[in-house]
């Protein structure tokens, strides 16, 4: 016992002080400034969830109507291709997406066979049916259904993920809720306004190219070519009408970055391809210099600018009439990906700082009358033995808050919960070795013999009891969510510091008093 290892009593000290050093920040906030500056200190403190700093909870609804039809849309474009392949057109009518299915009726029946050749395992879940020979029906199974609605809202949490992540918001709470509905907990955002015009905007990017077969004259009265569309350019003076082939050129998903700049003066986006759509968009201004390109941002023609010239380079820039901020949020848009299907704000609530300032100052009390509690009755209890294990105790807390800083985790009302139930376990850790101890001098034994059997025989039981609570915690914060992830976290990092508090650090205080005083008996 007295011969503590020396790499154990250097790790003991370092771990210690690097708890103080590490968890500092969060007790002297004031000193954030000078620390930052100085470069060498660390500066970071814990993050405080929605319940403590206060923030904004929106619960989305995600549109999976609008991705089930957008992907009817798809195959329709996929069927009508294949029908007018170069060379073997089959002559058709109709064409349309009709409830869960794309339907169409032939000209000529005696190109039925040919038909079904083409479509026939077109699209994965997607069933054909033939009526006389004429009438041709893809309906979307029920299974492909549920897995496209499914998908949508896995999809839908991934991007609203990235964009909040890239607002710098920390520890966001992002989760499905029910079949279609996503909660987003943000914690700090006391102005959700802009969080909302960031995940509603779906920011599908798309390039099409315009259709100047037609006037818009003839087109807003309805003679619209076939494969064309009518889309408008949200303009401060009145909505523009653009006449766009429905056929996406180079789709936004190609779009690897986006970054907001300047030219002329002008706030702008300027984004650039991966290699395939890099190819593609060079192939595509390649073909068509003279014609116009229409840049479609969520069905709204942003700009339609006329192609001078091939651009080879994989990038290209997105002007129209921004605001410096307008251009920050559509770069930070497009870079995290579009959105498969509209989100809709159901509910909206702003959680008070108030509320959890007051929430903080009864944890506070609560904590300080617990620990002042504790201690009284560990020193009165076992004397100086107790003095060092409460000392033990303090540093226990600081190691917890230091590790919840380092690893900037979220301290909510559960993980306060959590710690408080460290702290007794701690001392409960504290109070078996030094009961052991104390049967050992019973029993007649010399002081060093009494501690080193008191703690051989503790040791056990203290690595059983934690290990099981450790278990118990990761498999908390492995299934559950939310506050229950909060617990979890500061309990799995409490049974740990208490263990190293406990069973390292009460022992270099008792290997040092020993080595001292030499006592011929336990004050204890």
């Amino acid at each position: 016992m007295v011969n503590y290892p020396r790499w154990a009593i250097v790790v003991t000290i370092v771990i210690a002080l690097l708890g103080l050093i590490y968890a500092s920040p969060n007790f002297f906030p004031q000193a954030d400034e000078a620390v930052e500056a100085s470069g060498v200190l660390p500066s970071q403190r814990m993050n405080l969830g929605l319940d403590l700093q206060g923030g904004s909870s929106l619960l989305l609804s995600v549109g999976v109507d609008t991705a089930i039809r957008e992907t009817l849309e798809s195959v329709e474009s996929t069927v009508r291709r294949e029908l007018r392949q170069r060379g073997s057109r089959i002559g058709y009518s109709g064409l349309r997406v009709e409830g869960k299915a794309i339907a169409f009726t032939l000209r000529d029946a005696a190109d039925a066979e040919a038909a079904r050749d083409r479509l026939r395992n077109l699209e994965d879940g997607f069933e054909l049916e033939v009526t006389d020979d004429v009438n041709f029906r893809l309906v979307m199974s029920e299974d492909a259904e549920a897995a496209r609605r499914q998908s949508a809202v896995e999809q839908s949490i991934e991007i609203v993920r990235r964009r909040v992540d890239e607002t710098g918001v920390a520890e966001p709470v992002i989760q499905q809720q029910g079949q279609d509905r996503i909660l987003v907990q943000l914690p700090g955002i006391k102005d959700p306004e802009r969080i909302k015009r960031l995940l509603g905007q779906t920011a599908k990017l798309n390039f099409h190219m315009l259709d100047e077969s037609v006037s818009i004259q003839e087109a807003e009265n309805g003679n619209l070519p076939a494969g064309s569309m009518l889309l408008f350019s949200p303009e401060e003076e009145g909505r523009i009408p653009y006449v766009v082939r429905r056929t996406v050129e180079v789709a936004g998903d190609r779009l690897v970055d986006a970054q907001p700049t300047f030219q002329d003066g002008q706030p702008i986006v300027s984004f650039r391809f991966d290699a395939a759509g890099g190819r593609r968009f060079g192939e595509l201004t390649a073909e068509n210099v003279g014609r116009r390109l229409a840049i479609v941002l969520d069905r709204e023609v942003v700009s339609a600018p006329r192609i001078q010239t091939a651009i080879l380079g994989g990038s290209g820039i997105i002007t129209g009439r921004f605001t410096v901020q307008e251009v920050n949020d559509l770069s930070l848009v497009l870079r995290a990906g579009a959105l498969p299907a509209p989100l809709t704000v159901l509910e909206e609530r702003t959680v008070g700082p108030g509320l959890g300032a007051d929430s903080i100052e009864a944890g506070k009390i609560a904590s300080i009358i617990g620990l002042a509690a504790v201690v009284v009755f560990i020193i009165v209890s076992y004397g100086l033995f107790g003095l060092m294990a409460a000392i033990a105790l303090l540093f226990n807390l600081s190691l917890i808050v230091a590790l919840l800083s380092v690893l900037q985790a979220t301290l909510t009302l559960p993980g306060i919960a959590g710690i408080v139930l460290t702290i007794g376990m701690a001392v409960d850790a504290n109070v078996l070795i030094l009961e052991r101890i104390k049967e050992e001098v019973r029993n007649g034994r010399t002081p060093i013999s009494a501690i080193d059997a008191g703690y051989r025989r503790a040791l056990t039981t203290i690595i059983d009891s934690n290990l099981t609570t450790l278990i118990a915690a990761i498999l908390l914060f492995q299934f559950g969510t939310g506050p229950i992830k909060g617990f979890a976290v500061t309990l799995s990092i409490g049974i740990i510091t208490s263990m190293f508090t406990a069973m390292m650090l009460t022992r270099l205080f008792i290997v040092v008093w020993l080595r001292r005083r030499r006592p011929q008996t336990l004050p204890i």
